[in-house]
C-alpha cells in the first residue's frame, strides 16, 4: 500500500519545475558563500572549515528550511485543489500511507539537495585552490542535517496539510528559522528542528558533536519526526485537513 501511495506522489511531480527551485537554491546560497570568502580572506584563514561557515551559513539557516516547506507545500498542492482532501479520504489507502508517502518524497527530494550542495562545496573548494584535504566531520554535517531536515519536513508537512495557502507554510517556517536560532544562541538547540538543523550541520560551530551530544541529535530527530507525523495522521484521520 505504502509503495503505491509513494509512486503516486512521484508522478503527481512529473512536468513540475519544483526540480528547478531545488538546484537554484543551493547554487545561489554556494555562490554568495563563496564571495564572501573571497572577499574576506584575510580574515577567514582556515580553509575548507572557513569556506563552509559562509556558504552553510546560507544554506543551511535560511535556504534549506524554506526548500522543505515549499516541498511540503507543493506536494499538498493538488489535494488542495477543488477538494480532492475528500476523493483522498474516500480512495482505498490509509492516512499513514498518504502521510508517510508525502514526507518520504519531500525526504528523497530534500537528500539530492544535500547531495548537491556537498558536491558543489567540495568543487567550489578545489577551484578556490583549498586542496584535497576535505573536512573528516562533512559526511556527518551532511547526514545530521538531511535528518532534522525530514523533522522539519514533518513539521511542514502537517502545516501544509492543514493550511490551503501556498505561501502561509512557508513563511511559517522562515519565522520559525529565527525563533531555532535564538534557542540555539540560548543553548537550547535540541527543542527544535530548526535549531537542530544549525547544530547538526554545524552551520555556526564546526566543532564536532561528542557521543552523547550526538545520541540527543538522533533522539530528539525521531521525536520530532515520530510526533509530528503522528498529529499529521490523526488529523487526516479525522479530516482535518484544509
Amino acid at each position: 500500500m505504502w509503495q503505491q501511495t509513494f509512486s503516486a506522489e512521484w508522478l503527481k511531480l512529473r512536468r513540475s519545475r519544483l526540480g528547478l527551485v531545488l538546484a537554484v537554491l543551493p547554487v545561489l546560497s554556494l555562490l554568495m558563500g563563496c564571495a564572501n570568502f573571497v572577499i574576506n580572506q584575510a580574515v577567514l584563514q582556515n580553509g575548507w572549515y572557513s569556506l563552509w561557515t559562509q556558504v552553510s551559513l546560507f544554506y543551511g539557516e535560511f535556504f534549506l528550511p524554506v526548500l522543505i516547506a515549499i516541498c511540503c507545500a507543493y506536494v499538498c498542492r493538488l489535494e488542495h485543489m477543488n477538494h480532492n482532501w475528500n476523493a483522498l479520504l474516500t480512495a482505498p489507502v490509509s492516512p499513514a500511507s498518504v502521510v508517510l508517502s508525502k514526507l518520504g518524497v519531500v525526504s528523497v527530494l530534500i537528500a539530492g539537495v544535500q547531495l548537491l550542495f556537498v558536491g558543489l562545496y567540495v568543487g567550489a573548494g578545489l577551484t578556490l585552490g583549498l586542496g584535497n584535504s576535505l573536512p573528516p566531520e562533512l559526511p556527518g554535517w551532511a547526514l545530521r542535517g538531511w535528518l532534522a531536515s525530514v523533522a522539519i519536513g514533518a513539521v511542514q508537512l502537517m502545516l501544509s496539510m492543514r493550511i490551503r495557502s501556498f505561501a502561509a507554510p512557508v513563511g511559517i517556517a522562515l519565522c520559525a528559522v529565527f525563533l531555532g536560532l535564538g534557542l540555539y544562541v540560548a543553548k537550547l538547540g535540541y527543542l527544535s528542528p530548526y535549531s537542530l538543523l544549525t547544530l547538526g550541520m554545524g552551520v555556526l560551530s564546526q566543532e564536532s558533536l561528542n557521543v552523547v551530544e550526538n545520541g540527543a541529535f538522533m533522539l530528539m530527530n525521531m521525536l520530532f519526526t515520530a510526533g509530528f507525523t503522528a498529529l499529521t495522521v490523526r488529523g487526516l484521520r479525522r479530516g482535518d485537513v484544509g
